[in-house]
């Protein structure tokens, strides 16, 4: 089709905050994981989907499946959505303890 553009799998952004290989980054309701370290202004491929192992809540025991969202303050992976303050960034893909403090997620990256 003419008018298609890419698949959206990999978006490349400009940081707004300094970013290390595998750091989530959001910037507005857009997410991925950085495939590059770089500083702010500086261009980084974010992968939009996919399963990766992320900083995960302490506190909290995961069922697969569960969803997952994004604690910006905290700079982890949480189950509470916090009343819409955080963003629904996917699902657990496995099972995890409640000491874990590394949760295996599923982005739900648009494409």
């Amino acid at each position: 089709m003419k008018n298609f553009v890419k698949s959206g799998c990999t978006m490349t952004v400009a940081l707004a905050a300094a970013a290390a290989s595998g750091d989530l980054v959001v910037q507005g309701s857009l997410f991925g994981v950085a495939s590059t370290s770089g500083g702010v202004g500086d261009p980084c491929e974010l992968a939009c989907g996919g399963v990766y192992d992320l900083p995960k809540a302490a506190s909290q025991a995961w069922t697969l499946g569960a969803p997952v969202y994004w604690d910006a303050t905290a700079k982890t992976v949480t189950t509470s959505s916090a009343s819409g303050a955080n963003l629904k960034i996917g699902v657990a893909a496995d099972a995890a303890a409640s000491q874990a403090t590394v949760g295996r997620v599923r982005l739900n990256g648009s494409f």
